[in-house]
């Protein structure tokens, strides 16, 4: 896959390229800005409330954000599928839908409102198996109850070396709104955009088994750039 050429002017930065998720989002905000200007009718009411509310919907265009990452030239390289923090690193099965008995290296990431949530494939492989669960709790998304009880998308990947991996999108506290992207049988590319999740949330990655992870608690994720962990 051809990568983009990277653009450093300021325009990058202060209009960034927008999902198209994010669209219709920005639009409504937008519109509820105008709204209030036109019912501020004065100067001053224009500084108290019109501004903040412009503001407001400027912040609802950059939540949905989708700015191009730049993978290392490492192949075998399994990359982070979400910018964050790594909340929780844990030994355990996949799950329940897509367990095999066996126990794989989980490394979770979890998503403030303030990072890019466009998630994007950790390496090349195809969709085997999709399970979407609606139902779900409001936990906050930092917590292991969260891979359970929230609402989420499970998916089940088979690697181009053969190797098989799991990719889990979990809904956070301020919203459920998972918005996946793909289907099953779909062969994707490293970095390729699978979906995202909406104000606030958490993403799993199952690596592949006799595979381990080669980041800590706390660290800083790059989706699409910082590396998790290597296939066999």
């Amino acid at each position: 896959m051809e990568e983009p050429t990277p653009d450093f002017s300021n325009k990058a930065y202060l209009l960034p390229h927008i999902n198209p998720e994010g669209v219709k989002f920005g639009a409504i905000a937008l519109c509820v800005a105008a709204v209030v200007a036109v019912l501020a009718g004065s100067i001053h009411m224009l500084t108290y409330f019109t501004i903040p509310a412009f503001l407001l919907a400027y912040g609802v265009f950059l939540f949905f954000r989708d700015p191009d990452r730049y993978p290392p030239e490492d192949e075998k390289a399994i990359l982070s599928p979400a910018d964050g923090r790594i909340c929780l690193i844990q030994e355990c099965e996949l799950p329940d839908s897509l367990a095999d008995g066996k126990k794989y290296w989980r490394v979770s990431v979890f998503m403030s409102v303030f990072n890019v949530h466009v998630n994007r494939m950790p390496t090349a492989g195809e969709i085997l198996k999709k399970e979407y669960v609606a139902a779900g709790k409001f936990f906050n998304a930092s917590l292991d109850k969260a891979s359970k009880e929230n609402e989420r998308c499970n998916y089940l990947v088979k690697a181009e070396n053969g190797q098989t991996y799991g990719v889990t999108q979990i809904a956070g506290l301020v919203a459920r709104r998972i918005v996946p992207q793909v289907e099953e049988g779909q062969k994707l590319n490293r970095i390729q955009r699978f979906g995202l999740i909406r104000f606030g949330s958490r993403l799993d990655v199952y690596l592949p088994e006799g595979v381990k992870p080669e980041v800590r608690v706390g660290q800083i994720m790059v989706a699409g750039e910082t590396v998790l962990g290597h296939l066999a």
